[in-house]
């Protein structure tokens, strides 16, 4: 099994941490420091690696690796093996407990430490990240990102994603000028992340906006139960990449589905089970969402600006 098919597997669930969310056990966890080159962006980055999520590579205390951008991750991560890999004197570690949920109800207890990152046209001087066990996530064998950037980072700038040419850029919002076939979607702000409003066959969901996620929709249980789509439909089993390890879960298809004013029909859906845990995201929307769409998030002003594809029903 080839990486992208272990990401992806039966057109599956979502790729990576897919909207983790993070309970912290104080307030005190102070903003980045970014830092932009003249120009205040970064030049359009290539993925860094093959799966259609956005990844970008970095400098973490002087070592190169590679960096998920993650706009379902409440809290920036680092993983406990590229920590104990770092020079003792680049190991600012504070013990601040936490306790991390992950789609699939995966839990890990962590601390957090704090370090800088460089890439391309920006620095984030003290970056306060989670120290976990990324699993998968940052091995070799899976998408070998041991660094996630998340909300506490995109909150201050504009993301800006071309999907079909697998660019990512990074915009300093007041530099940031919409390109006039960028239009805006309906979305709101809670937690920091982006909710929208998507219909799977004419039932309306609330979904996580996450390019942390490889497939275009995913759903709990209760959702896709409510949404219809449990009714005997065929089922697949489905594989992902999730905090900590994999997660095995249905894959059913939905017939029509529809996000910022764009519809897909006989979309794969994943179908996995819910943490105990209240405001956990019932839906996730993820990457396959823009195939063919470019997009710019502004999570801090909670706005998602998307052009629309030359053909109005992707098949």
């Amino acid at each position: 099994m080839n990486r992208r098919n272990f990401l992806i597997r039966a057109a599956g669930l979502a790729a990576v941490v897919g909207g983790a969310w993070w309970t912290r056990e104080t307030l005190l966890w102070p903003d980045p420091k970014l830092s932009f080159a003249d120009g205040g962006a970064t030049p359009w980055l290539p993925y860094a690696r093959r799966a259609n999520v956005p990844t970008v590579p970095v400098r973490v205390a002087g070592r190169e690796v590679i960096a998920l951008i993650d706009t379902g991750a409440q809290y920036s991560v680092i993983d406990r093996r590229l920590v104990e890999a770092l020079p003792p004197q680049q190991r600012s570690i504070f013990e601040m407990p936490l306790v991390a949920y992950g789609v699939g109800g995966g839990t890990q207890m962590g601390r957090g430490t704090t370090v800088d990152v460089d890439l391309p046209g920006l620095g984030i001087g003290k970056l306060r990240a989670a120290i976990l066990d990324l699993g998968p996530l940052a091995s070799d064998g899976g998408l070998n990102t041991p660094l996630i950037l998340g909300r506490d980072i995109l909150e201050h700038l504009v993301l800006a994603l071309d999907p079909a040419r697998r660019h990512v850029r990074l915009i300093a919002r007041e530099a940031f000028v919409r390109p006039p076939d960028l239009a805006p979607a309906i979305v709101r702000r809670s937690g920091g992340g982006l909710i929208a409003e998507v219909t799977v066959e004419g039932v309306i969901v609330n979904a996580v906006v996450d390019t942390g996620a490889s497939s275009l929709l995913a759903l709990d249980k209760a959702t896709a139960q409510a949404a219809g789509l449990l009714d005997g439909r065929r089922q697949e089993v489905g594989t992902s990449l999730v905090l900590g390890g994999a997660m095995r879960a249905a894959v059913v298809e939905a017939r029509t589905v529809t996000f910022a004013d764009h519809l897909y029909r006989r979309v794969q859906v994943g179908v996995f089970d819910q943490p105990p845990l209240p405001n956990f995201p019932g839906a996730l929307v993820g990457m396959e969402a823009f195939a063919a769409r470019r997009v710019a998030f502004d999570l801090g002003a909670g706005t998602l600006h998307v052009s629309q594809p030359l053909d109005l029903t992707v098949n």
